[in-house]
């Protein structure tokens, strides 16, 4: 019976708690809230539900609030840790939570993102969590189309661990599935995490069309879907030429598309595309998303810059990535609204 430590008690952090209670091993769970989750964690403990997420948590789990005597006792504790940090708390668990970590002990990122070098190369969270700490400590992370509501209701979701030992990646895949949440596993975890970084700032490509149609048409008019397939088609061949310029594997793809499919639907980088469509500039878009920067859009501004880096050095093609480096422009205010249909083209 494993004990599993989360880390971070955001929505998808937490959600991990329902397939880390369900699986048959009977693992022990606890949830530490990073400094800024105290509101959660107090919640939790009142009522037995999640205060964002508005979803019950399972029986049995222990709530923590954060300090670092309190982090070293449950790292003491548990087997295995499960790091629910946002992107934006990267820095933050590198340079707090990574050096406290017990030498081997098997730690699992739901964080999503790339960090870019200023060179044109492209860095996953647990390779840069791994040259900070500098001993060994298995970084691995969780790829793949799985939001947290549908999680936490159980529903059948298809996820990837990514790792460079599949040694350890069996031993968390053994703690956490379930017969509803099913993991693969793989050892390319450039790949993995390329792919699904990406498509947040995809999505957000996707959704302006969702947008355009409503500024032309009127909000609450009839969905348009051929644009919203075409720039989906067009998000995928430049997912897949991101991959290309870092050599992984495109079978990683699915992870990404899967991905991709899942957060055009729904959050904040949805709310984001619809508003940057309807005309609305970046800069009030954001006002009204309460001025909370976004994955997506960090993303899309790391993954452009380092493409352009890259064709400046001749190794990659600025126009094969039309829709990216628009969408970048169109967050920067450099363009306005538009989408290039001519240059997403393709011939023989």
């Amino acid at each position: 019976m494993p004990n599993i430590l989360i880390l971070g008690a955001g929505m998808m952090g937490s959600a991990m708690s329902v397939p880390a209670s369900d699986n048959p091993s009977h693992n022990a769970v606890r949830i530490m809230g990073t400094p800024l989750d105290g509101a959660i964690i107090e919640h939790a403990r009142r009522t037995g539900r999640h205060l964002t997420m508005d979803r019950p948590l399972p029986d049995g789990i222990q709530f923590d609030t954060f300090s670092l005597d309190a982090l070293d006792r449950s790292l003491d504790w548990a087997d295995m840790l499960v790091c629910g940090v946002s992107s934006f708390g990267v820095d933050w668990f590198a340079g707090t939570v990574a050096p406290r970590l017990p030498q081997g002990m098997p730690t699992l990122s739901v964080t999503k993102g790339l960090l870019d070098n200023g060179d044109g190369t492209l860095t996953p969270f647990p390779r840069f969590w791994a040259e900070r700490v500098g001993r060994h400590i298995p970084f691995c992370a969780i790829g793949g189309p799985c939001t947290s509501y549908e999680l936490a209701d159980r529903r059948h979701s298809a996820v990837v661990f990514c790792g460079g030992d599949v040694g350890v990646l069996r031993k968390l895949k053994s703690a956490l599935e379930t017969d509803y949440y099913h993991v693969s596993l793989s050892t390319d975890v450039e790949g993995v995490e390329c792919a699904v970084a990406l498509k947040n700032a995809f999505a957000l490509a996707v959704t302006l069309a969702v947008g355009m149609t409503e500024l032309a048409d009127g909000e609450g008019c009839a969905q348009a879907y051929n644009p919203q397939a075409a720039l989906f088609g067009q998000c995928v061949r430049e997912m897949g030429r991101v991959l290309d310029l870092i050599g992984a594997d495109q079978s990683n793809l699915a992870y990404g598309v899967g991905d991709l499919y899942v957060t055009i639907y729904g959050g904040r980088t949805r709310r984001l595309g619809i508003l940057l469509g309807r005309g609305v500039p970046f800069d009030q878009a954001m006002e009204q998303l309460d001025g909370v920067t976004l994955e997506s859009v960090v993303i899309a501004r790391r993954v452009a810059r380092a493409i352009r880096l890259l064709a400046a050095k001749g190794k990659a093609r600025l126009e094969a990535f039309p829709l990216l480096t628009r969408v970048d422009a169109l967050l920067s205010g450099a363009v306005g609204l538009g989408i290039p249909w001519r240059e997403m083209e393709t011939e023989p």
